[in-house]
């Protein structure tokens, strides 16, 4: 195939390319050695690479047998074309065969986009965190999904 598209668990390689895709994500992103130290700590990041490039991640901590999303990053200029739900998905496959019992997430309160893709994905709200995010402050929905 001509478009050649790769997920899979990021190596020490990939941590410069999640750093970078958090600066131009998140108003409070991650550096490389936070990213490092996750790793080291039992944070797996999942990596969607295509053309050569890291074009998104997604993180969870797992405890036990439950999963935390950290941050899920896809960069600007390669948004609705599916790779957020593809994480997702792999995720998820991940989350079923560490025999997880969920996965839980928080997003901004308006990141219509970002909780319409979890819905699709299977994701429901329980819960809401008042001023959870600062610049700007804003609440967070809590989303779950059983696994």
């Amino acid at each position: 195939a001509l478009i050649k598209e790769e997920i899979f668990f990021a190596r020490e390689s990939e941590f410069g390319a999640i750093a970078s895709l958090e600066k131009q994500c998140f108003s409070h992103p991650w550096s490389e050695n936070a990213i490092k130290e996750g790793y080291e700590n039992n944070t797996h990041f999942l990596c969607f690479k295509q053309f050569g490039k890291v074009l998104g991640y997604v993180g969870v901590d797992v405890v036990l047998d439950e999963g935390y999303i950290t941050n899920v990053a896809v960069l600007q200029c390669a948004r609705r074309q599916g790779i957020g739900k593809k994480l997702l998905d792999a995720l998820y496959e991940f989350a079923k065969e560490k025999q997880l019992s969920f996965l839980t997430l928080e997003v901004r309160e308006s990141n219509l986009s970002a909780i319409s893709l979890y819905e699709k994905c299977g994701y429901k709200k329980v819960g809401v965190r008042k001023n959870f995010y600062s610049d700007p402050k804003e609440n967070a929905i809590l989303l779950t999904r059983e696994v």
